[in-house]
């Protein structure tokens, strides 16, 4: 059963004490302004770097195979949870062999982002521990690209995601390549509301299939404590159509609403915190295992 917290006071910049209504002597967390290659954050346009290369072609690919009825499947098959047993902290050591090459900001291992991001949280939320474990675990359905989950393609996996079952928005990176989507010749689908009713619910809304998707609902047939905010954020932190460009709202209840002051939080350190500087995994281990034993049972189905 998840439960309900209290709304943020947003602290995307820095922030003096006496204007700083959680407390903090300033903002311990400063988004640089590029990546860890020299560029800016979420640039898809130079067009002469090999790896922006690689992440336009990835992007070709989700385009056109992420349909409404391949979701389906996959969420079907998955929702099984009979790949293997297992704690979240063994999942995170498994992302050491997962790297996502839909990323144009770090070729890391994923668990040095999920602990970069969580730290990040964890200095400027210092009494938020909910926050910090859903950066730890936001992630961890990157296993589905590993053989033992099935080795899943990249752009199954990881990438921006979109609601399916309705128009493609134009703010969808490289939207071009939706044309050779199969649902781009149903004409069910091609309106903005689709096969939804406006205000239904992003729960009742078909995403492309992912690792957010899939984390989700590990998290959720688990029986984990964390509120209703961080299954948001875990089940729609790469949904950026929605969170950066303020498309698909349309389908957004209340509830929804409420949760996504809580991801545009999360969206700063999820983006900004990725670099080459490592994070001691051994010294803040027995802390995040902590909060896992809060929040989670010891053994998860996956």
């Amino acid at each position: 059963m998840t439960i309900l917290i209290d709304q943020p006071q947003l602290q995307l910049d820095c922030i003096p004490l006496e204007e700083n209504k959680l407390g903090q002597s300033q903002c311990a967390f400063e988004a640089p302004d590029m990546n860890a290659f020299g560029q800016n954050f979420r640039d898809y346009t130079n067009a002469e770097s090999e790896r922006q290369k690689g992440v336009e072609e990835f992007y070709r690919l989700q385009h056109i195979n992420q349909t409404y009825d391949y979701v389906k499947r996959m969420r079907e098959k998955f929702s099984k949870l009979d790949k293997m047993e297992m704690s979240i902290w063994e999942c995170c050591e498994l992302l050491n062999e997962v790297v996502d090459e839909s990323d144009p900001d770090l070729d890391e291992p994923q668990i040095q982002h999920l602990l970069q991001s969580a730290e990040a949280i964890r200095k400027d939320y210092p009494d938020q521990d909910w926050l910090h474990l859903t950066a730890l675990i936001h992630d961890l359905g990157k296993v589905l690209l590993l053989p033992k989950f099935g080795g899943l393609p990249q752009w199954a996996v990881v990438g921006d995601t979109f609601p399916l079952g309705c128009a493609f928005d134009a703010s969808n990176i490289h939207h071009k390549y939706f044309h050779e989507n199969p649902d781009s010749k149903n004409s069910t689908y091609l309106t903005k509301n689709g096969v939804y009713e406006e205000g239904c619910g992003l729960e009742n809304v078909v995403m492309s299939w992912g690792h957010d998707d899939y984390m989700y609902l590990v998290a959720k047939e688990n029986g984990t404590t964390l509120p209703s905010a961080a299954l948001f954020i875990v089940r729609y932190h790469s949904f950026y159509p929605l969170h950066k460009a303020g498309a698909y709202t349309h389908l957004m209840n209340d509830e929804d609403r409420e949760n996504l002051k809580w991801l545009h939080v999360f969206n700063k350190y999820d983006l900004y915190s990725k670099s080459k500087v490592h994070v001691d995994v051994e010294e803040v281990k027995p802390y995040y295992i902590s909060l896992i034993n809060k929040y989670f049972p010891e053994k998860l189905r996956w």
